[in-house]
């Protein structure tokens, strides 16, 4: 599949002014932003891939779940494949905390081929993130909760991107200890 600057360029648009007013959750304000921009590098230079469709969809898999973007509107943008894939991957935020993520284990096994590749991504990247700059006000066993609860996670897709799934095994090692 040849590679859509275009499209690219319109999901990280796209993505960017969606997330504008939000930071992550670390002791820095980082822009949001940077969180879909890792998960497409990680894609491109770690896991060498191509696919425009999957990219994009990294660029765009926290709209609809943490903005006021709506499925139609990012079918209407994107269209329906790279709708489908954002939301195979958003968790329903009417529902409690302990449920999406209940959901998310229970449903992992389910993803499609591309959006497994791209929740490989997101953890990985959340991973990272909590090493490098952890969420304000976690303690260490909330951090060890998620990593572990991660792991349960990628360990229903195993088998989908052997470069994925080393940087998840990488990112994993680093799990906070006490």
């Amino acid at each position: 599949m040849e590679f859509d600057t275009n499209l690219l360029l319109k999901a990280l648009s796209f993505a960017a002014y969606k997330h504008r007013r939000q930071v992550r959750k670390g002791s820095e304000p980082i822009p949001y932003i940077n969180h879909p921009i890792a998960l497409a590098d990680l894609l491109v230079r770690t896991a060498n891939v191509r696919d425009p469709e999957i990219i994009a969809a990294a660029l765009l898999h926290d709209t609809v779940e943490d903005t006021c973007t709506t499925a139609e509107e990012l079918k209407a943008e994107f269209g329906p494949v790279i709708s489908q894939l954002v939301a195979e991957l958003t968790d329903d935020k009417r529902l409690s905390k302990e449920e999406r993520k209940r959901q998310q284990l229970e449903h992992a096994s389910s993803l499609s081929p591309r959006a497994r590749i791209v929740k490989l991504a997101d953890k990985v990247c959340n991973l990272r993130d909590i090493v490098q700059d952890p969420p304000a006000g976690w303690p260490l066993e909330r951090k060890q909760q998620y990593f572990d609860w991660a792991k349960r996670v990628v360990d229903k897709i195993r088998g989908t991107n052997v470069e994925l799934e080393n940087a998840f095994d990488e990112a994993f090692a680093n799990r906070p200890k006490s």
